[in-house]
Formats: structure tokens, C-alpha cells, sequence
């Protein structure tokens, strides 16, 4: 392991990271709103912090290890958050290190759960900011940093493997930089085409680039304490849906589709986006069949709460913590499944789950043909039994995680139900959950001891559990 490569590569990443806390500044210049001194001096402090850890480290690593990989990513999540959270305590915006840390880590793992109340109000840069943490975390700053750090001496592919999210198609290009920026390019511009859009539809100018950022991470933070239910539009409601969906799908899916002319059948001949759209679809008719013909809500409240909690964004726009239970359950299910594999959604991932569903097929079947050879496949593709046995651990690994987060955070005061759907939230980087974290309400009310509980779970999740927890197995350090 090369600690002076691992603290080389953090200390650019902080770097990048401080410069990002200027825009902020630039937005509260703008619009005259305040704080612009405060984020100038959190940028100063982390950009100086970065500098230092550059110098120390001396020259720049001429490659990077696995393991180093692995450390730098989970080190990154970790300091990042801690560092986010700067603007939060000095512009007095929370009153405790816990819920500024909570709210940056939140942010950064494009969770969506807040401590905050009367964001109407609130300064544009703590908006724009929290926004802007959403941004960076959706599709990773690692990769934003592997794709300039050729310019710096560093190769990035041990980075790209152990930052992308979940079992992912093979690499769109022969060098990692490049995939990055081709993944960076097609991220920005499905933001820019969602900000234009939601501007066309009646949104404010800045409340459209808040939005479009949070929406194509899958964060669901919003301007507004009521969420996207503060927009009584048809319109913005319908554009949010779409781009809810098409971030919830596998980026590198749609750098193929583009790259054979906007291919609709690329999309139909992906296996795991078929299933994703059947499973959708299949959600938001149970949900307005137990709300809609109910009296409950209306067809486009039942679509867009259910699109959001499948593709774990967060977003609201109706208080469906009153919903009939069974919707809950529905609610509590699409968590877990989440979005798509090398998509910036949370969850198990659609195409795992759908591994997991096949292998048992297949064990069933084999009670029946005993003799028989069959294999799992995801689409022509033929998987290997080795994979298989991956995600078992990792489904196993997850639910414990799950189990013992919801368990810590019961045994913190909270109530079963506020407990277990926290911690599903959080692990699943959706945001708002049930009972006292529902969309109407928010974090706040819960104890210190929770909130740091849910901040490991929100950092546990985005990492894949596996990152982390390889680095607590002895033998990750030894030579």
C-alpha cells in the first residue's frame, strides 16, 4: 500500500472540493443573500488543508493498487462529509457538529434526509450548496477527479473500479479518463437539459438549477420545506418524473444508446432496464390502486411518489406517510430494490435483484432436474457461478447491515417504526422514510446517537458495503 500515493490522491480530491465551496460565495453575491465570507474561508481552510496534504505526500503516485483504490474512496466519502459540513456550522445554519455533519454527509451520498426546517427562507447559498453537495456525490467526485488526473500524473482505473456503483457494463472506452469524461459529459448535460426544462415549466431560474442538480443525482433535496409538492404543475411534476427515471437507468447504457444514434432498442434489448420498467410500472399501479380509487391521492401524486422512492430520489409532493399501510410496504420494497446498476440511485440495484430472482428459479428448477445444467443468464449473457455467490454475500451482508443499523438507532429512544424505516432509508440513500422521518417532517427530532448511526449507514450504502468492510478484514494490510 502507497499511503503517500492514498494522502497524494485525497488531498487533490480536497482540493477540487474547495474550489467547489466558491460557487456558493458567487450565489450569495448574486442574490445578496449572505454567507458569501463564510463559504470563502470554508474554502480557503479545506483548499489549504488539500494543499498541505499534497505536500506532504510529495510527488504523485505513478500507480495506484487496489487496495489503495479501496482506501482512498472510503477515505473520501468520509473526509469530503466532514469537510461539507464546514458551511453549515459557520453560517449558523445548524446549531450542533452532529446535524452539520449529518446534513453534509447526507448530501454528499446523494440521501436526501435533512435536519433543516424553513428552506423557503433560507440563504441561497445554503441551498445552492446543499444542491451542489448532492451534484458532485451523484455521480461521484472521484470519477470528476479521475478524469483530470492524467493532467497530474496519476492513472485512474484502480479509482474508477472501486467508486463505480454496482456490477456495471464493460468500460465505454479503452482508458478509464476517458470513460470518466464521457460519463461527466452525458451527467452535465442531462442536468443542463432538466434545468432548461423545469425553467420552460414555470420554475424559477434558480429554483430550476437546484432541482435539476438534485434530480439527476437522486439526492431530493429541494428549495422548498414542502418539496416538489410546493409546484402545483402538472408539468414540473411530469419533467421530474422523466429525468427521475432516465438517472435512475445505467449511465453507460445511455452512451451506448446516444452513441448508435438516441437507439431505443439498445434500451430493449438490457435486460436489467426491462426489469426496471416492469417493476416501476408495476409499483405505481398497486400504489393508485390502493390510493387513487381510495380517494387517497391522484394519479400524478400515486406516479410521481412512487417513481421517486423507486429510483430512491426523495422527493414529495403529498404526505404519503397517510397513505393506506399497504402502500408503505410497497414504498418499503422499492427502497431496497432501488435503481439501476451504474446509475446515481441507491438500493440493492434492479439488476441484482434480478441475479438473486434467477438463482432461485434455478434451484427450483434443479429440485426438478436433478440432472439438469442450468445457468443463470442476464440476457445472452451467461453468469458465472462465482458472481452469483458475490451477490448472495452481498445481499446477506446488506440485510445485516440493515438489521443492525434500524436495531442501534431503536436502541437510541426511536420508535420501531421511525427506526426501521431510517435506516432502510439511509442505507438505501432514498432520504425520507415513515413515521417521524416521513415526508411532511424530517430528521431533526431524532437523538444525537441516531443521527450518527444513520450517517454511517447513508456512508455504508453509497460505498456498497463492500468497499468498507473490506478495509475491517487484517488481512487488507498486510504486505
Amino acid at each position: 500500500m502507497h499511503i503517500r500515493g492514498v494522502v497524494w490522491t485525497l488531498g487533490i480530491l480536497v482540493v477540487l472540493f474547495a474550489l467547489g465551496m466558491l460557487f456558493p460565495a458567487i450565489i450569495s453575491v448574486y442574490y445578496s443573500s449572505g454567507h458569501a465570507e463564510e463559504f470563502v474561508l470554508a474554502g480557503l481552510m479545506t483548499g489549504m488543508l488539500g494543499v498541505l496534504m499534497v505536500a506532504w505526500a510529495g510527488k504523485s503516485p505513478k500507480q495506484l493498487s487496489h487496495k489503495d483504490g479501496f482506501l482512498v474512496v472510503a477515505l473520501a466519502w468520509v473526509v469530503l462529509s466532514m469537510l461539507g459540513s464546514i458551511p453549515f456550522l459557520t453560517t449558523g445554519i445548524c446549531d450542533s457538529l452532529v446535524d452539520a455533519l449529518f446534513e453534509s454527509t447526507s448530501g454528499l451520498t446523494t440521501t436526501g434526509a435533512t435536519i433543516l426546517v424553513g428552506l423557503d427562507d433560507m440563504p441561497h447559498s445554503i441551498l445552492f450548496w446543499r444542491s451542489m453537495q448532492e451534484w458532485l456525490g451523484g455521480m461521484g467526485i472521484i470519477l470528476l477527479a479521475v478524469a483530470v488526473m492524467p493532467l497530474l500524473g496519476v492513472g485512474g482505473m484502480q479509482l474508477f473500479r472501486a467508486e463505480t456503483p454496482g456490477p456495471v457494463k464493460d468500460k465505454l472506452t479503452a482508458r478509464v479518463t476517458e470513460t470518466a469524461k464521457v460519463l461527466w459529459f452525458i451527467y452535465v448535460g442531462m442536468t443542463v437539459v432538466t434545468m432548461v426544462g423545469l425553467w420552460f415549466a414555470g420554475m424559477g431560474l434558480f429554483d430550476a438549477l437546484n432541482h435539476a442538480m438534485t434530480t439527476v443525482a437522486i439526492g431530493g433535496f429541494s428549495t422548498h420545506d414542502a418539496s416538489i409538492g410546493y409546484y402545483d404543475s402538472v408539468w414540473i411534476r411530469g419533467l421530474i418524473v422523466v429525468f427521475m427515471l432516465l438517472a435512475g437507468i445505467n449511465f453507460t447504457l445511455h452512451f451506448v444508446a446516444l452513441r448508435k444514434g438516441f437507439s431505443i432498442s439498445t434500451y430493449l434489448r438490457d435486460d436489467e432496464f426491462v426489469t426496471y420498467v416492469k417493476w416501476i410500472l408495476t409499483l405505481v399501479l398497486l400504489v393508485s390502486f390502493l390510493t387513487v380509487l381510495s380517494g387517497q391521492s391522484t394519479w400524478d401524486e400515486a406516479i410521481f411518489n412512487t417513481v421517486s422512492i423507486a429510483t430512491t430520489t426523495g422527493f414529495a409532493v403529498s404526505d404519503y406517510n397517510m397513505w393506506p399501510p399497504g402502500t408503505s410496504m410497497l414504498f418499503l420494497l422499492a427502497m431496497f430494490v432501488g435503481a439501476c446498476a451504474g446509475s446515481t440511485g441507491g438500493g440493492l440495484k434492479v439488476v441484482r435483484v434480478l441475479l438473486l430472482f434467477r438463482q432461485g428459479m434455478r434451484e427450483i428448477r434443479r429440485l426438478i432436474h436433478p440432472q439438469g445444467i442450468i445457468h443463470v443468464k442476464i440476457g445472452e449473457q451467461r453468469v458465472v457461478s462465482s458472481v452469483v455467490q458475490a451477490l448472495w454475500g452481498f445481499f446477506v451482508l446488506y440485510m445485516v447491515c440493515f438489521a443492525v443499523i434500524a436495531t442501534l438507532v431503536a436502541m437510541a429512544g426511536v420508535d420501531i417504526t421511525t427506526s426501521i424505516s431510517a435506516a432502510a432509508a439511509c442505507l438505501t440513500n432514498t432520504g425520507p422514510g415513515f413515521g417521524a422521518v416521513g415526508p411532511a417532517s424530517n430528521y431533526a427530532s431524532l437523538p444525537d446517537m441516531a443521527k450518527a448511526v444513520l450517517m454511517f449507514g447513508m456512508v455504508l450504502g453509497r460505498l456498497e458495503i463492500f468497499t468498507f468492510f473490506v478495509l475491517m478484514v487484517p488481512e487488507f494490510w498486510r504486505k
